[in-house]
């Protein structure tokens, strides 16, 4: 393990996981069931449950580890291993952006979900926008064995994605927060979102 690498787990990686699951709590809807999927040791997600004792969660990844803090299921990274409309909520955190076809899994959290996508990934917009999201992911998941296919998209595509599988959406959030103001100015900008997408209009929840 590099020193950057060590500073992020550190440091970083902390503070990370405790925003995001603030951000996250808030999107998910009330007593909902949850799919975490790519949730590595599902430490994100035992927060958001933390926060929300309404929201239970489970989890699915390609890498199983031998301690994870929620029940997780092994799976290929293409299929989701669930019935149709089994979960509430389908989560994906930066987990899309780690696929070659985002739109494989896109299509099967609309199948598995009977209401909610939701996301949190990055935004390939504006100046180095590519080498410093190639960088954080270099940082944050290269030691732990992650695909790195760098598949980044700007927001319209991710737009034109949810557009194609007739995915509204309903909140979406740039401003994050997620790392100390001095390192956010370089790392956060606006090259993080939170995003959810509704199957079906709240009213009929």
């Amino acid at each position: 393990m590099s020193f950057i690498e060590g500073v992020h787990g550190k440091y970083a990686y902390v503070r990370r996981v405790r925003v995001l699951s603030e951000h996250l709590a808030a999107l998910i809807p009330r007593n909902a069931q949850v799919l975490d999927v790519g949730c590595g040791d599902g430490h994100l997600a035992q927060l958001i449950m933390e926060k929300r004792p309404d929201i239970k969660a489970r989890g699915i990844d390609v890498l199983v580890r031998q301690k994870t803090r929620i029940p997780i299921d092994q799976f290929d990274g293409r299929a989701i291993p669930h019935a149709d409309n089994s979960f509430d909520v389908v989560m994906f955190n930066d987990v899309l952006h780690h696929t070659d076809d985002p739109m494989i899994l896109l299509r099967e959290a609309a199948r598995v979900s009977r209401q909610s996508i939701v996301i949190k990934d990055h935004t390939c917009d504006g100046i180095l926008a590519g080498p410093t999201l190639e960088f954080m992911d270099r940082i944050g998941n290269a030691r732990h064995g992650v695909v790195l296919p760098y598949n980044y998209w700007p927001k319209q595509r991710w737009q034109q994605a949810f557009d194609t599988l007739g995915l509204p959406v309903v909140m979406w959030k740039k401003k994050l927060n997620i790392y100390p103001h001095f390192a956010d100015l370089v790392f956060g900008r606006s090259l993080h979102f939170v995003a959810r997408l509704d199957l079906r209009p709240a009213d009929s929840q």
